[in-house]
């Protein structure tokens, strides 16, 4: 079986409508690792990659509210101010 080759990105959004950021959390929960308020951490292969950005067209106004996915240096040590916890590798999910 092959592996799926998934990448670290840093996925970030404002948005101006509660119902909407509502949504746009779900959706960025959906792939996140980590992260907190509308800033996640997320491991995604070239498919999910596409599925999110989708998902986000779907949810988001692109007039009023603003989506940011950037694609992290995997050979780049995270630097981690108080009780920050790093990014884990997304190679493997349990689900319940």
């Amino acid at each position: 079986m092959q592996r799926m080759a998934r990448h670290l990105y840093l996925a970030a959004y404002d948005v101006s409508c509660d119902r909407r950021l509502r949504l746009a959390l779900k959706v960025a929960r959906i792939y996140a690792t980590g992260g907190q308020y509308s800033v996640h951490e997320v491991w995604l292969s070239s498919s999910e990659r596409r599925q999110l950005m989708n998902s986000m067209r779907e949810v988001l106004n692109m007039r009023e509210d603003r989506f940011f996915l950037l694609r992290l240096d995997p050979r780049q040590d995270p630097v981690l101010l108080g009780v920050a916890v790093p990014p884990q590798d997304g190679a493997c999910y349990v689900v319940a």
